[in-house]
């Protein structure tokens, strides 16, 4: 799905990635904002149109090429999809292929409106094509191919054979001297071949495109012999090869073609010579096409021994990398148990601060002193029902007494919530309690301490042995017992008074031990 455009739902072509993620053809891109005024991406909308923000606007300035996906695309394998053809290899090489693909269905190019495959083009216009005329040199009618071939006034146009011979040696010449520095375009370029590229991929062209270029130079030789019979050098059966000669020597002919300019020579073979000359060319062909078969060989060698050499160093890459593989299994598990280790010694150092600081904060006499910071939030938290109540540390009696707590409703609790402050006192599940006599029994003392020093606040009880807030706990502790109405919340805010006073207030809690 990523190599797919959310526009046009194929394969992307110069691929643009917008701000949200999304990926687009530049040319799907650039139609649908021409196209429409504020664009919004098609797959926000599919996948949540409820989330469409900012980065959903399509805009060609607010998208940047993707350059690994342009590269992972032209790397995907592909073959030819025309019938017949079993070429295959990778997406970037498929545009030259299909301009050299011998299966492929191309209009004829004279314009006769046949469509015929690539590979059968050559036969279709020496056979077929109504449009590929040509001039008989004979009778200078202009006849198709086909009919040229069978007019029986012309038994052998010799004047046609010399220029096919003409043209080839030509091109012989110039392919050799003009290769190195014509680097973007095929050597026939001359009679018509469109062909581009590097000089590796004419080569290429020019071994697959051979049916190709020989139809194109016999076009042009017709052409050429075209505008002869035009200019007066028409050949005649009664025309001597002395004459002929002076005829062809007059033509302008490159210097350099290996032709003797020298009228007396006879360059002009007979009808008898013709299976001479064919045999010439043919063997000149297949001379130059073993030479290309011979270099072609070695290239392969060549690349056999890289391949096998890639292969090893392959094989030893993977090996290498499952011994890496194992040495990263086993340091995982290593640090797995050192994670667990570790876990295992926070947890004891957290225990062990969680009963330092419980050492420091306890009192083993039965006095507690309670320190309450931020009065006025956890007065406003208690009235909100956030915090109802306040728990204070632990302290005991003795050393091996009973172990205790304090509980205050800032804001009241039972009779006295949302007009006292209340305070109650509870036991608490303890290590020693086996050996202490229950019921609970000792008087117990609140006070609020006026940071004045003036009037602090006193209230006491004695507990009531009957009750279960004073029984041995069974539970962590048992339920709170004490002063409901401790203090009036209108006189723990008085001015008068300093019970609070930059936020904290004091408690402190008295038991009888006697």
């Amino acid at each position: 799905q990523k190599f797919l455009c959310s526009n046009c739902h194929n394969i992307l072509k110069k691929a643009l990635q917008t701000l949200c993620g999304h990926r687009y053809c530049s040319a799907c891109l650039t139609w649908i904002v021409r196209n429409n005024k504020n664009a919004i991406c098609q797959k926000c909308k599919e996948e949540d149109p409820n989330t469409l923000g900012e980065e959903s606007l399509l805009a060609e300035e607010r998208a940047f090429g993707d350059a690994a996906i342009n590269k992972e695309i032209s790397e995907l394998r592909v073959h030819c999809v025309t019938l017949g053809c079993s070429w295959s290899g990778v997406l970037k090489d498929f545009e030259e292929h299909q301009s050299l693909c011998e299966y492929a269905l191309i209009p004829c190019h004279t314009g006769c409106g046949h469509v015929v495959m690539r590979r059968k083009l050559a036969d279709h216009l020496e056979n077929g094509c109504v449009n590929n005329v040509t001039v008989c040199q004979q009778c200078q009618s202009s006849l198709a191919s086909s009919e040229c071939q069978g007019n029986k006034r012309i038994p052998f146009h010799w004047f046609g054979l010399f220029h096919l011979l003409l043209v080839f040696f030509l091109f012989s010449q110039q392919s050799h001297c003009t290769s190195s520095a014509s680097k973007d375009g095929c050597c026939f370029s001359e009679v018509g071949c469109a062909f581009r590229g590097s000089k590796e991929k004419i080569q290429e062209h020019e071994k697959a495109a051979v049916g190709t270029h020989m139809l194109l130079l016999l076009q042009h030789m017709r052409q050429l012999q075209g505008a002869l019979c035009s200019k007066g050098f028409s050949p005649r059966p009664e025309l001597s090869l002395k004459s002929a000669g002076k005829s062809i020597c007059e033509l302008q002919i490159p210097a350099g073609l290996g032709l003797s300019r020298d009228p007396e020579l006879d360059c002009f073979p007979g009808p008898e010579d013709e299976s001479v000359l064919q045999q010439l060319v043919r063997e000149k062909v297949i001379s130059e096409l073993e030479n290309k078969l011979h270099v072609f060989e070695n290239i392969v060698a060549v690349l056999n021994k890289e391949v096998e050499s890639s292969n090893l160093e392959i094989l030893a890459f993977r090996r290498q990398s499952e011994l890496d593989q194992n040495i990263i299994r086993g340091l995982e598990l290593k640090i797995a148990e050192l994670h667990q280790c570790l876990m295992q010694k926070d947890a004891g150092l957290s225990s062990l601060h969680k009963s330092l600081l419980f050492s420091e904060q306890a009192s083993y006499d039965g006095i507690f002193l309670w320190k309450i910071t931020e009065v006025g939030r956890k007065l406003q938290d208690s009235v909100t029902g956030r915090t109802v109540s306040l728990y204070s540390p632990a302290f005991y009696t003795a050393k091996y007494g009973y172990k205790v707590c304090l509980r205050v409703y800032l804001n009241g609790d039972g009779t006295g919530k949302g007009t006292h402050m209340s305070l109650f006192f509870v036991v608490m599940k303890g290590d020693y309690d086996a050996l202490l006599p229950w019921p609970f029994r000792h008087k117990v003392t609140f006070m609020l301490l006026d940071q004045n020093n003036r009037e602090h606040i006193i209230d006491a009880f004695r507990p009531d042995l009957t009750s279960a807030s004073f029984q041995r706990p069974v539970n962590e502790m048992n339920v709170a017992s004490g002063c409901p109405l401790f203090l009036p919340l209108a006189k723990l805010q008085s001015p008068k008074h300093a019970y609070v006073r930059e936020d904290t207030l004091f408690l402190k809690c008295i038991i009888e031990t006697n």
